[in-house]
């Protein structure tokens, strides 16, 4: 892993097919982000736009997303904050810590959901 990494944002329409290292790609128009997993393992990492997922802030010069983004389904289960474009490393989750917030998300969305209709 990186220590410090800075990332450059692009707003484009569609997510490439070809994610470039460095680089945080975001579609308003498709409420998506997307970036190579910032450990450096190669794998592409899609982050969603959504009250339930993640919210992204743009500061006119900086991409903010939150909340932490956690790899628990890649080999690397890396875990960051992609906050004013700067990568700040999270600890590493247990598969016990994983699994609680897992539950925990599904729960979270269920309310939201529930209380929408």
């Amino acid at each position: 892993m990186a220590a410090s990494l800075v990332l450059q944002h692009e707003f484009v329409e569609h997510i490439p097919e070809v994610l470039h290292n460095g680089f945080l790609y975001v579609s308003i128009r498709y409420a998506t982000a997307a970036h190579k997993c910032c450990c450096g393992c190669g794998n592409e990492v899609i982050t969603p736009l959504s009250p339930t997922d993640w919210k992204l802030v743009f500061d006119g010069k900086t991409v903010s997303l939150y909340p932490s983004i956690g790899n628990w389904a890649l080999s690397c289960k890396s875990h960051y904050w992609i906050d004013k474009n700067r990568v700040r490393w999270a600890k590493k989750w247990t598969d016990s810590e994983i699994e609680k917030n897992r539950q925990f998300d599904r729960l979270l969305k269920g309310q939201y959901y529930r209380n929408a209709k």
